[in-house]
Formats: C-alpha cells, sequence, structure tokens
C-alpha cells in the first residue's frame, strides 16, 4: 500500500510540473508599463481629497482627453464638473457655469489669485495627446493655452500641482490638506508616465504618400511656403516650428496670432462678461501656444476660447484679417513676401488633409492600444478592458473625422466594422476575445491601405 501511495505522489508531481510546462509563462510588464498604468489610475480616479473632480473630469477618454460642449451635453447634472453648481463655497469665482456648458470653457486665474473676480480667464481644455512631441522649447516646458500652464518648472509634472490647486478646490481658500491634497512625488512620476504615453510619440515626417486627390491637394498647400504656410509653425504637423525658419532648436512656440480680434466671439455673444485673454505673462504678451495639428480635427472647437467650431472654419482663420493684421500674421508677411489668401476650395483641401492625417493617427493609436491589451492580461484584466475602450474612442473618432467630410468612404466601412469588432470583444474574455480583437486589427489595416501608401 505504501508504494502505490508514494507512486501516487510522484505522479501528481509529474502531471503537475507538465502541465506548469506547458502553460505559458505569465507575461512579465515593464517596469515603465506598471508605472503608466498607476498614473492612468490615478488620472481617472484620484480626487486628492477635493471638490470630487479627477483628473479626467475635464480630459476625457471618450472626448480625446479633452472637453467638447457636445460632450457636456451627455453628462449627468451631479458630475463634478459641474461642482460650481452644487457646492455652495465654489458658487462665485470659480466657474461660469452657463460657459462651460454652453462653450466648454472653464475659468482659469493665470495670473494668480489674488483678485479673483475681476482677475480670470475662460479657456477650451486641450487635449493631452502627443505631449512627448509638444512642450520642448528653447526657453523651457511649453504647458497650457499660453505655453505657462504649469507652475514652478512649468513641466508636465508641475502641471498636475497647478490643477489641483485650480481645479480641486472645496473653497476658495485653497489651503492645502484643507481644501485639498496635493500629489506626492511618485504620483507626478506616474502622471507624467500616463500622460506622455498618450498618442504619438514623434511627429510625422511630410510628405506623406496620400491617396486621396483632395487631401493630397491640402497637403501641398500645407507646406507650400508661398501658398499655405502653415508648416512653418506647424513643422510636420505638429506643434514645433520649422527649424529651417525658426532654428534647430526652436521647438514650440508662442504666437500672437489675433484671435482675441475676431468679432463675434461664441463667448461675447452669451452677454456673458468675459475679459480679453492676454495670453503668456503677467501682464500678458498677448501669445498663445502652437497646438500640434494632427490631432486638430477631432478635438475641436478651436483656439484657445473655443471660438470656431470646425476645422474648416480654422483653417479660414489664418485667411481673414483678424490673423492677417495681427502680429503672427505680420511676421509671416514678412518673410514670405504676402499673408495668407486661400479660395474656398483651398481651404477646404488643407481641412481633408488635416482631416485624414487625423484618421490616419486613430488608426495607428487604435491599433496600438488593441496591441497593448493582451501582455497585460493576466496582470490587470481592467487595464485591458480600459485599452480596448480606448481603441475604440480612436476607432469611432476616424469614422467621424472622415465621413463628416465624405472622404474615403471605403475606409470608413472597414473602420466601422473594425469597430463593431472592438465592442464585441468587451462582451468576452481570454481566447474569444483575442480573436475579435486580432479581427478588428485586421479592419484598421484595411481601411489604412486605402488611404496611405504603404
Amino acid at each position: 500500500m505504501r508504494f502505490v501511495w508514494r507512486l501516487k505522489q510522484v505522479w501528481a508531481v509529474l502531471t503537475c510540473t507538465l502541465a506548469i510546462a506547458a502553460c505559458p509563462a505569465t507575461p512579465t510588464v515593464p517596469p515603465e508599463e506598471n508605472l503608466i498604468l498607476k498614473g492612468e489610475k490615478l488620472f481617472f480616479n484620484e480626487t486628492f481629497a477635493g471638490n470630487g473632480r479627477t483628473c479626467a473630469t475635464c480630459h476625457r477618454a471618450e472626448d480625446n482627453f479633452a472637453l467638447s460642449p457636445r460632450f457636456i451635453e451627455t453628462l449627468p447634472p451631479d458630475d463634478p464638473l459641474f461642482v460650481a453648481e452644487f457646492n455652495p463655497d465654489l458658487a462665485e469665482n470659480f466657474e461660469n457655469p452657463r460657459l462651460i456648458r454652453e462653450l466648454a470653457v472653464i475659468l482659469e486665474n493665470q495670473d494668480g489669485f489674488d483678485d479673483l473676480a475681476n482677475d480670470f480667464n475662460m479657456r477650451g481644455i486641450p487635449h493631452t495627446l502627443a505631449l512627448r512631441t509638444s512642450v520642448v522649447s528653447a526657453t523651457g516646458p511649453q504647458t497650457g493655452w499660453s505655453g505657462d500652464g504649469s507652475p514652478g518648472d512649468g513641466s508636465i509634472r508641475s502641471f498636475a500641482v497647478g490643477a489641483v490647486i485650480q481645479h480641486f478646490p472645496k473653497t476658495l481658500n485653497r489651503v492645502a490638506d484643507v481644501d485639498f491634497r496635493l500629489p506626492t512625488d511618485d504620483e507626478l512620476d506616474a502622471l507624467e508616465a500616463f500622460q506622455l504615453s498618450l498618442g504619438r510619440q514623434e511627429d510625422l515626417s511630410l510628405p506623406l504618400p496620400l491617396k486621396g486627390t483632395v487631401a493630397a491637394r491640402g497637403q501641398e498647400i500645407f507646406i507650400d511656403r508661398s501658398l499655405g504656410k502653415c508648416n512653418a509653425c506647424h513643422f510636420n504637423a505638429g506643434a514645433n516650428g520649422d527649424p529651417s525658419i525658426f532654428g534647430p532648436t526652436a521647438g514650440n512656440l508662442n504666437f500672437d496670432t489675433g484671435v482675441e480680434d475676431l468679432p463675434d466671439q461664441p463667448a461675447d455673444l452669451t452677454g456673458e462678461l468675459v475679459p480679453p485673454d492676454d495670453g503668456l505673462g503677467s501682464p500678458g504678451s498677448g501669445e498663445f501656444n502652437t497646438p500640434p495639428v494632427v490631432e486638430a480635427a477631432d478635438t475641436g472647437p478651436f483656439f484657445h476660447n473655443n471660438s470656431v467650431e470646425t476645422i474648416e472654419g480654422a483653417v479660414a482663420f489664418y485667411n481673414g484679417d483678424a490673423f492677417n493684421n495681427s502680429p503672427a500674421g505680420q511676421l509671416v508677411a514678412g518673410a514670405t513676401g504676402g499673408g495668407i489668401n486661400l479660395d474656398a476650395t483651398q481651404i477646404v483641401a488643407v481641412a481633408a488633409f488635416l482631416r485624414v492625417i487625423n484618421a490616419l493617427e486613430n488608426i495607428r493609436a487604435g491599433d496600438e492600444l488593441l496591441d497593448r491589451a493582451f501582455p497585460v492580461f493576466r496582470i490587470d484584466r481592467e487595464y485591458q478592458t480600459s485599452l480596448i475602450r480606448r481603441a475604440g474612442f480612436e476607432i469611432e473618432d476616424s469614422v467621424e473625422v472622415l465621413a463628416g467630410a465624405g472622404l474615403h468612404a471605403a475606409a470608413v466601412t472597414l473602420l466601422r466594422k473594425a469597430h463593431s469588432l472592438a465592442q464585441e470583444s468587451l462582451e468576452y474574455t481570454g481566447q474569444r476575445r483575442r480573436q475579435l480583437v486580432d479581427d478588428a486589427r485586421v479592419q484598421l489595416n484595411s481601411a489604412k491601405i486605402r488611404m496611405v501608401e504603404l
């Protein structure tokens, strides 16, 4: 009997050993990925003991890590975005609820908190995509709409500190450890890692071999120094100045483009008292940060005050008096021999180019997020689901951006199929989820090859 018992022990051990050998090893998650995961959880969930807001209250994953009036309309009345409507201590001089709801602009005290009733700006919420490509300049980090959105050293780490103080307090006293708690150094590291992981990690290299004739012509106009002249400040459709014009270390730049001189701005039309925004510095220079335009088509409204709704309108702005009479417009005219003067079809062509490169970025980002979802499956299933959901948002945006201007109908059909597969995968786990995600990625690649030569 003892022999039989020992034989069973040996067989059990051997069986377990063989089973372990047959199973794939649990994937090892790189430390950077773990830091990004920690930062994502902080970004979406951490209130820092404040008024209930998180970073994602204003930078919504569903809305390109920004915020638009259309998305705001979908929010419940008790969403923390509207805290000024139900917290009596924040009822005055914290936000303008009407302008939040109508225009998606929030109140910023760029020049400090000494005179809350008079010293403020109303600004749109910039997306946090492709930050790795857009904050470096010869004069230091550029964050926020005017390039001085961070306290201290102006870095992305410091941006989180400024955001908590500005947007998270329980009262306008803004006393640390009473009205909020400040992020720790470890939390700032994680938040920075997550934000830097969002979107593109490098700029494009124009020109791209685009297949659509209108978008291809728009690209030519965008690059042409005598016609569109866009590439001078948005080099390779990014946020940096052309090195051949501004020098190899110029990086991201600020300009006074005359946006504040536009007539009939939506905020003014509401009848609300909105002071002029003087931009960079205190007193301000009137200058604002150059944003990347790869992500522009699906991140409107446009400019620091959300004054223009469509990408076509944003392109047309540079054709008008407000820009051409501005310091930036005069700089362009002096360097090129004249202002920008595009006809309607040329404006549409440039906008089509911006729509197409935006959709291509949506496809790239969606595919990358789906690819990233599986190495971490056994570590954090919730994180995997989050990555697939975010991929779905990217794919959905690509459909809207292209279909909104009647571009690449065949690609739109494939993208809709990819979106459907990604959404369906969320109903499953294991191999079935993996197969659906793989199928979605095939559709994404098929859509891409209909838009650009590979």
